[in-house]
């Protein structure tokens, strides 16, 4: 019997930090359980935890109903497979599975025909006189690995042990790890990032996510009925989509009502839809569920990848009007100052104050010889609530001033229902320097523009902006250009064996069973 038991385990580092936290599971006598998630999410910390190489912080640690915070790594009876072998390179292939036994004073008849026994089941009786240097890494991991079975512990730990091997070696020991567990029945923990191993050598899959357990299941409950955004995501690919869970079995999204397999949640209740690329068919438009264009089809050798727009993106394009330099220098020389004609929407104008109109027009003020900024003391404008354009002066406390322009416009925003969302910008002025010493220009742009999408169900979430210009910041001149702010639009991920031609219009289909619904996660 070998059952492991977490109870609200964690790792501390830092008083604040945590690699671990809150860690529950349990794992039952010969199940092949397997951590997995991004690097830094604490599995390898968590089965460091369980070998005793690293120190509880809180909660408790059962080997077989039997606390072990405190217990000493040897005394666990556990054995760990890492992942850079651990092996001794002076040693042959047999005193490597030996050494074990050999320090426990086991005879040597045992060890003899244990070593043996071993390197049958893994198939590397012929490597046994070699040293570590003379084998290939598939061979150091079968050595290794044969090393850990020796004792025929409580419970095998391992630790991203195919990590270094080539793609076909290792999707070739899967196979055998698997297979040697089937053989064995040993308590198996296995920590990898990589979602295939997950899926297919587990009998039980532990997703982490920054120190927390997200979800805990078999692969097919994993992969068909993950709990949130992370592990759709995390494990396989997904097509996510917004949408709104009408009654039992009823789903809406894209402004189409869907039946679905799902039920228990609240009438109308925002949720996430998830759709995997494989249970997507592309049929003609006529017959399909939705309708799209296609944007680009990948051949990947065993399908093709095919990305098809369902709803267009939501964009808005603007002037930039770029301008000479206009700075203004005091009749002394020492002063330089300068700004920015800028636009307004009518509905912010009660909004607008000192700070922020200083903020809009980029307006500064500096001494050219000492190199250091100016305040400006005071700004002096008449601004109402009605289209046009108003004159603002711009001074410093010497009285060194500039005259510019606050244009008041109506700015609609361009409203896009099906994939709800808005998106506005407004013209906006600025000059060559300000564009060729800009750092970070995309998001200059957007700033300058005063560019924002949200969701209209929603006005507070804001839904991510693309930048799109036709000219080369550094040669940029005198002039006007266009820049256009877009959302990406709704984009479904197809995998399929049918070749379909780029600028098509599809139509997609899916059965019900196909659509699983998940809570909205709130970011």
């Amino acid at each position: 019997m070998s059952e492991i038991t977490l109870r609200n385990v964690c790792k501390s580092y830092h008083k604040e930090h945590y690699a671990v936290k809150d860690f529950n599971l349990d794992i039952h006598d010969g199940e092949f359980v397997i951590f997995v998630g991004p690097s830094g999410c604490g599995k390898s910390t968590t089965l460091r935890m369980i070998a005793g190489l690293e120190e509880i912080t809180g909660g408790e640690l059962w080997i077989d109903k039997q606390l072990c915070n405190y217990i000493e790594p040897k005394d666990r009876d556990l054995s760990m497979v890492f992942q850079n072998y651990a092996l001794y390179p002076q040693m042959t292939v047999y005193d490597n599975m030996a050494f074990a036994l050999q320090i426990r004073k086991v005879p040597k008849q045992e060890i003899n025909q244990k070593v043996h026994e071993a390197a049958a089941i893994l198939g590397i009786e012929q490597l046994l006189k070699r040293r570590p240097g003379q084998l290939s890494g598939g061979q150091k991991q079968r050595v290794a690995i044969g090393s850990a079975i020796m004792r025929r512990p409580k419970a095998f730990l391992m630790d991203e042990p195919l990590s270094n091997l080539d793609a076909k070696l290792r999707a070739q020991m899967r196979v055998e790890l698997a297979d040697l567990h089937k053989r064995l029945g040993t308590t198996t923990i296995y920590v990898t990032h990589d979602q295939e191993e997950a899926l297919t050598m587990s009998d039980k899959i532990v997703v982490m996510k920054d120190g927390e357990i997200q979800q805990v299941g078999t692969p097919q409950d994993i992969y068909n009925e993950p709990a949130n955004r992370f592990v759709a995501n995390f494990i396989g690919e997904s097509n996510i989509i917004p949408g709104v869970m009408l009654t039992d079995y009823k789903v809406r999204f894209d402004d189409i009502t869907f039946d679905c397999v799902d039920f228990g949640f609240k009438e109308k209740e925002p949720v996430d839809v998830v759709i995997r690329p494989e249970d997507i068919d592309i049929v003609d438009v006529s017959a399909g569920k939705m309708t799209g264009e296609v944007l680009s089809v990948l051949f990947k050798g065993v399908h093709y990848e095919i990305m098809v727009e369902t709803v267009p993106g939501t964009s808005v394009t603007v002037n930039m009007r770029v301008i000479r330099n206009h700075d203004i220098k005091s009749e002394d020389g020492k002063e330089m100052i300068s700004a920015n004609d800028f636009y307004v929407d009518i509905d912010d104008v009660e909004e607008l104050d000192d700070k922020e109109i200083i903020a809009l027009s980029n307006a500064q003020a500096w001494d050219p010889d000492a190199d250091e900024f100016i305040s400006i003391a005071k700004v002096e404008y008449e601004l109402s609530k009605e289209e046009g354009r108003y004159p603002v002066t711009f001074s410093t406390s010497n009285g060194t001033s500039i005259e510019k322009s606050i244009y008041v416009v109506d700015q609609p925003f361009v409203k896009n229902e099906k994939a709800n969302e808005g998106v506005m910008a407004f013209n906006f002025f600025k000059t060559v320097d300000e564009i060729t010493e800009s750092q970070a220009l995309d998001t200059d742009l957007k700033t300058w523009a005063g560019a924002q999408a949200w969701k209209l169900s929603n006005e507070d979430e804001a839904v991510d902006l693309s930048v799109d210009y036709d000219f080369e910041p550094e040669n940029v001149k005198e002039g006007v250009y266009q820049i256009t702010f877009s959302t990406t639009g709704r984009e479904f991920k197809i995998h399929t064996t049918d070749y379909t031609e780029e600028g098509q219009e599809v139509g997609l289909t899916f059965f019900p069973e196909d659509i699983h619904v998940m809570s909205r996660e709130v970011f």
